[in-house]
């Protein structure tokens, strides 16, 4: 699965990327909404449980790579959640830290939408926002979406609020 955008391809990440996925995930700057970075365990799980979902569902989490130089910048794809009983088709992004505010997310995520409506056929697509961060939210407004409802997760025991953004398919 390959998606293409103006600046950015989106790929599956490879098995042998896990260096790659720790400059995003291993960063407290931009894991501050999961509460902590992940660790090397974490990251590796992370991974495979991607790897795992493109077999299954033909989507997941697919890194973003810049066009011209064809650096890793970040991940953004679908995932299956589950937010009080319901599961969702989630639009999911994680950008280095160095790349945000340069419209990368917002570009990735609209590509993103688009193969879920017309590649994927899902109805309805969300996005999992933590309830402070304003930038996630401006992507997810961006990207169509409107917000659903306010629930709670929990991540490594705190109760963090957090606010469900969706767009259902319009043709």
């Amino acid at each position: 699965m390959v998606i293409e955008t103006n600046r950015l391809i989106l790929r599956e990440w490879k098995s042998n990327e896990e260096n790659d996925l720790d400059k995003i995930l291993g960063d407290s700057r931009v894991m501050y909404a999961y509460n902590q970075p992940f660790n090397e365990k974490e990251i590796r799980e992370w991974l495979h449980w991607n790897l795992n979902s493109y077999k299954e569902n033909g989507y997941g989490l697919w890194a973003i790579e810049r066009k011209y130089d064809n650096k890793i910048i970040g991940e953004c794809g679908i995932t299956d959640q589950t937010i009080n009983g319901v599961v969702y088709a989630e639009i999911g992004y994680h950008l280095m830290f160095d790349y945000w505010h340069q419209g990368y997310a917002i570009e990735a995520a609209q590509a993103t939408k688009k193969a879920a409506f017309e590649i994927f056929k899902k109805t309805e697509v969300v996005s999992i926002v933590r309830d402070t961060n304003i930038s996630s939210m401006n992507v997810a407004i961006k990207n169509g979406m409107t917000i659903k409802e306010r629930f709670t997760k929990i991540y490594s025991g705190t109760n963090i609020p957090h606010y469900l953004f969706m767009k259902r398919y319009t043709e």
